[in-house]
């Protein structure tokens, strides 16, 4: 179960189908709202999972994880939650940080070309830094998709609140 009543939403959400367990953990923020766009869209083509994947994860483990994802017979959709760097103004919650632009832009270029290459290749530390949250699920991507010969359009890039947030699309 998650929920967004911690940021004045009375809204509940269930990630899949059915009742979580009692006692279930609640989802992390990036799961119920990924939970949220799949209900909200109607979302029944298959069964759905979450995997959280945490900032400080390396990016070797993320690309093993991504393959382990891909590795099946079936086909596999993956909707891809995480914010780029947090530092893009003096009000943002990381306060500015002069390398949060270009961090940012590479990871839009990147996510806009399918390119799995450049998000494999980028910084950990740096992502870490700039309070960019999504490095480990993009990398998680990019080993799901290497090889898979994808294209991407980038639909969105923007930094409202300070924070990078990008919507791609990827087929």
């Amino acid at each position: 179960p998650g929920s967004f009543r911690g940021f004045g939403a009375a809204v509940d959400v269930v990630l899949g189908s059915g009742t979580p367990a009692p006692g279930a953990a609640p989802l992390p923020a990036s799961l119920a709202v990924g939970a949220w766009l799949l209900a909200d869209h109607g979302w029944a083509a298959c069964p759905v999972e979450g995997l959280a994947v945490g900032t400080g994860c390396p990016p070797g483990r993320c690309a093993e994880l991504g393959a382990g994802l891909a590795a099946g017979p079936a086909r596999t959709a993956l909707l891809v939650l995480g914010d780029g760097s947090a530092c893009r103004t003096v009000k943002a919650p990381g306060y500015l940080d002069e390398r949060a632009a270009p961090y940012d832009a590479l990871a839009a270029e990147a996510l806009g070309a399918a390119d799995t290459a450049a998000l494999a290749g980028l910084d950990p530390v740096l992502a870490e830094e700039l309070g960019a949250a999504g490095r480990a699920p993009w990398q998680v991507l990019a080993g799901a998709a290497a090889g898979a010969g994808l294209a991407g359009k980038l639909l969105y890039d923007e930094a409202p609140y300070g924070v990078g947030y990008f919507v791609a699309a990827w087929s």
